[in-house]
């Protein structure tokens, strides 16, 4: 995971033990800047193989060999592409995995997408194009055509996976969309949320690339940083409601539920049954097969209202929560703090 140090000048990677919470190494440089929600890492690390990467919110990316802590290699994205657009929450977008390279989002106008070797570091490829979006970008096949599929600032877009060339554009009529919710593929399709333009399904051609023209939509599903998951044909997301949407029916409303743990953001978890949801300090277990989507049972983790911004990390019949100042363990059989 990343944090801070004490004095808030420095990222610190740090690895700790699954079983016990033992500290087992970290890694510390200097990352100073000023910026909105804190200077913290934003992005979740990506495990390949023997190695951990990880980007911080200052753009340092860092290739760490997981057993040891040994940096393997590591680059600043501001100044190795010379970025000069204002980020003021910083690089959110986690490292996405690509075959043999990791892919982030640069920003930088000749390398707004970039490539970089996972073994040696060395750049593969860059991609031209705009300043980042503050979510993730995920790796699709749709209309046949493997590609990386994401949004920069202010469009969503596809890039082929082997050469980073953009294949296709598509800007949403409303403007002023932060573009943080992660696109879903579904079935060959995407599905796409966001605050201003709503949830949205897209089709693709043949060529592989996108019909402007959405199949489904629903207005009233509008996130500004949940992202959608899905169970069967259901769609479900937080926005100060639970929503339940019919992805056999146009995106219909099937359920819209309000709880006290339920505000902006809540990260889900899911199988063919259930969602584990993550509230303000309470922890929300959902019956997904029915469209009233039922809370069957729920966990405090904590006594007062705190914000789970860190996506949890489930592993078996563990579960590790992170608040801002603490990393649980949770034991799913028993519903007990383990550690």
């Amino acid at each position: 995971m990343g944090h801070r140090d004490f004095d808030n000048f420095q990222d610190v990677i740090h690895c700790l033990d699954a079983a016990t919470g033992k500290s087992l190494w970290e890694v510390q440089y200097l990352a100073v800047d000023s910026l909105d929600y804190g200077q913290s890492p934003r992005t979740t690390p990506c495990l390949v193989g023997d190695q951990v990467l990880m980007l911080g919110a200052m753009g340092d990316l860092h290739c760490i060999e997981l057993a040891t802590g040994k940096v393997r290699w590591k680059h600043n994205l501001k100044s190795m592409f010379q970025v000069s657009a204002e980020l003021p929450w910083g690089y959110c977008g986690s490292p996405l995995i690509v075959d043999d390279t990791v892919v982030v989002q640069a920003g930088g106008k000749e390398a707004s997408l970039v490539a970089f070797d996972l073994t040696s570091g060395e750049l593969a490829w860059k991609s031209p194009g705009k300043a980042p979006s503050y979510g993730s970008l995920i790796l699709a096949t749709l209309g046949g055509r493997r590609q990386i599929v994401g949004h920069d600032v202010n469009s969503l877009g596809g890039w082929d996976a082997k050469t980073g060339k953009r294949l296709w554009t598509l800007t949403p009529p409303i403007e002023g969309d932060f573009n943080v919710p992660t696109p879903v593929e579904v079935d060959g399709r995407l599905l796409v949320a966001t605050e201003n333009n709503g949830a949205r399904l897209y089709q693709f051609r043949e060529d592989g690339t996108i019909d402007p023209e959405s199949i489904m939509v629903n207005r009233k599903l509008t996130p500004d940083m949940s992202s959608p998951v899905i169970v069967g044909n259901r769609v479900f997301c937080v926005n100060r409601f639970l929503y339940c949407l019919d992805l056999s029916d146009d995106l219909k409303e099937l359920s819209r539920q309000r709880d006290e743990a339920l505000g902006d953001y809540a990260a889900i978890i899911a199988d063919e049954h259930r969602l584990l949801i993550f509230g303000d300090g309470e922890m929300l277990l959902v019956d997904a097969t029915q469209d009233d989507c039922p809370i069957v049972d729920r966990l405090k983790l904590s006594d007062t209202k705190i914000d789970l911004f860190s996506h949890p990390a489930l592993v078996g019949d563990r579960l590790y929560v992170r608040t801002d100042s603490t990393v649980s363990c949770y034991l799913l059989k028993s519903g007990k703090q383990a550690r």
